[in-house]
């Protein structure tokens, strides 16, 4: 599976349907080594209007408009080539919060999700529901981890 996606938009000319846009996203960061972040997409209201928002700006916790919804594309590499190693009983140094309802599949790979309290280990197909809680992902293998999450604006 590549890193950075292809993104596919259509749209609507004359009454007819086309594809807009065809490329791979250009919106990419690396705010840690090989952490790589694709920020995809982003609606600033509901019900999303079809015209193409603004630019989203590629930070390392998403910042989710009012209202809005955020399109993330993420490729998570083992914690060694992060660095980061954790004693057991003290939070993960990676430990975040967002305000935002999560959808989250995970592509490709394995990691674990880590809360406060507890953890458990998601592979290629599993989905998380994360609903503004702390967590972290902890990447134990030796192969990078794929995952696709939708956050949406929450309360």
């Amino acid at each position: 599976m590549r890193t950075i996606p292809r993104l596919i938009v259509t749209g609507i000319r004359a009454g007819k349907s086309f594809i807009e846009a065809d490329a791979l996203v250009d919106n990419v960061s690396e705010h840690y080594p090989n952490l790589v972040i694709s920020d995809i997409w982003q609606t600033s209201q509901m019900p999303a209007k079809f015209e193409k928002e603004h630019p989203i700006e590629n930070t390392a916790i998403p910042q989710v408009i009012k209202n809005g919804t955020y399109f993330r594309y993420v490729q998570i590499p083992p914690d060694r080539e992060l660095g980061i190693e954790t004693a057991i009983g003290t939070p993960h140094p990676l430990m975040h919060q967002t305000a935002s309802l999560d959808y989250i599949v995970i592509l490709s790979g394995e990691i674990y999700l880590i809360t406060d309290t507890e953890e458990t280990l998601l592979q290629a197909g599993d989905i998380v529901i994360q609903r503004g809680t702390n967590h972290a992902w902890s990447n134990r293998s030796d192969q990078m981890c794929l995952q696709l999450a939708i956050l949406i604006d929450a309360n």
